[in-house]
């Protein structure tokens, strides 16, 4: 897996100069993603088509092939074949390709394109929601910001010295307009992530915007090569006595039974993931398990006070179910890098009858990202909870992330890992509990 900077910011915040300068610098792939929107708006011009509609603009997806090619050190943009790298600079063009990039069916088309180049390297990648849709666990995020007047003036530099007959005021306009398009469109609007770096460049160089978000990338690599922390001692022994009491109730309450405990971690930062029977899910599989985990539970919870309080103090943290929430897989992500284990349910709700339910992709995603293994956890019991009911919990093998195969954090790759996981866990379900 490769250590991955997303830059985002509205037109004209000098993404693409900046990220092909820190590219260069640091030895990492850039991923110009204007270019590939361009190249979509390029090909629908050329077919008389109206870049608003998305009627007009989605049957013509399937005719297009997109390449960001290397050529001696540069990155070269081919368009069926066509290298277009000149032909999608023109103010026309970037126009069009705001209009194509507001269409949903264009940014999924192009979504599993982006993550496959970011999964297989140290990359670069600007556009406006790279930290937040495409790449939402990117290591390092900055969100570059600049006066419209002075994004403007850049432009109309670019333009001009590049022998284009253009206006300041009609610059000046298009950028507002496209600051209002990005900005308010349904799909993927320009926001800047929860926890992205802020970055206003109106009044700094080039090398200046250079130098500050290399200092980031490079602090990020100094962590990610000191590996995963250790939580310290005490508090993995205050949490084994907190462990023990919290224990006491459930035992009363009903016949618990563990098998696998050989299987156990053995040391932090791993994930456990279970099937979702019962809102204590996480706190029967905690019972065994000697490390911290943190957990990840629905933000309905957190609306209520004493609750919220409860959950944050087992270090539970909120995430908006269906949405693919950035934040939550960034708080993740940070938990397991703490040294913490990450107690998970891939199906996402509970199952109020005992089947085994579909597994969503964070699982696999956040595995992978991390490079962690996966502990499958199987929940049984029969019928509805009664007081004295009998609970069991199997503990299963751990899965690396090596033996989940994932080749890409493309949708398609992500889904067929995290049904591997689900069926792992089935296998220690008990058919007849």
């Amino acid at each position: 897996m490769g250590l991955n900077c997303a830059l985002d910011g509205p037109s004209g915040a000098g993404k693409s100069t900046i990220a092909k300068g820190l590219a260069k610098r640091l030895g990492f792939v850039y991923v110009d993603t204007g270019a590939l929107y361009r190249s979509i708006g390029l090909y629908v011009l050329s077919k008389g088509a109206d870049t608003t509609s998305a009627d007009e603009v989605v049957p013509l997806l399937s005719d297009i092939n997109v390449e960001l090619k290397y050529i001696d050190g540069a990155q070269r943009v081919f368009l069926n074949g066509e290298d277009v790298s000149e032909k999608i600079r023109t103010h026309e063009i970037s126009m069009a390709a705001s209009n194509v990039s507001a269409i949903p069916a264009v940014r999924e088309f192009l979504l599993d394109l982006q993550r496959e180049i970011a999964g297989k390297n140290d990359i670069i990648m600007d556009g406006r929601d790279i930290g937040t849709v495409i790449l939402p666990s990117a290591e390092v995020k900055v969100f570059m910001t600049a006066s419209a007047e002075e994004r403007a003036r850049r432009r109309y530099n670019e333009l001009t010295e590049k022998g284009q007959s253009v206006v300041y005021e009609e610059i000046l306009k298009d950028i507002n307009q496209r600051d209002y398009n990005d900005t308010h469109r349904e799909i993927s609007p320009l926001k800047k992530a929860d926890d992205a770096i802020e970055l206003d460049t109106t009044s700094m160089s080039i090398e200046e915007v250079v130098d500050c978000i290399e200092k980031l990338i490079r602090k990020e690599i100094k962590t990610e090569n000191e590996g995963f922390r250790k939580i310290p001692f005490f508090r993995v022994w205050f949490y084994a006595l907190i462990r023990l009491i919290a224990s006491i109730p459930f035992r009363i309450a009903f016949n618990l039974k563990y098998e696998g405990l050989e299987n156990l971690p053995k040391s932090g930062s791993v994930i456990l993931a279970g099937n979702h029977r019962t809102w204590f899910d996480p706190i029967l599989i905690a019972i065994k398990v000697k490390y911290i985990s943190a957990y990840m539970a629905k933000a309905e919870l957190f609306k209520y006070f004493p609750l919220n309080a409860v959950i944050r103090l087992v270090h539970g943290f909120p995430t908006r179910r269906n949405s693919g929430d950035v934040s939550a897989l960034s708080n993740a992500e940070k938990y397991i890098r703490r040294g913490y284990n990450l107690t998970m349910f891939p199906e996402g709700t509970r199952s109020r009858n005992g089947k085994i339910g579909r597994a969503k992709s964070g699982v696999a995603f956040i595995a992978s990202k991390c490079g962690v293994p996966v502990y499958p956890v199987g929940i049984s019991f029969t019928g509805k909870l009664h007081f004295r009911s009998k609970i069991t919990v199997r503990f299963g093998e751990p899965i690396s992330p090596d033996d989940l195969m994932i080749k890409s954090m493309a949708k398609s790759d992500l889904r067929a890992a995290g049904e591997r996981i689900m069926n792992t866990i089935a296998e220690l379900v008990d058919p007849y509990e």
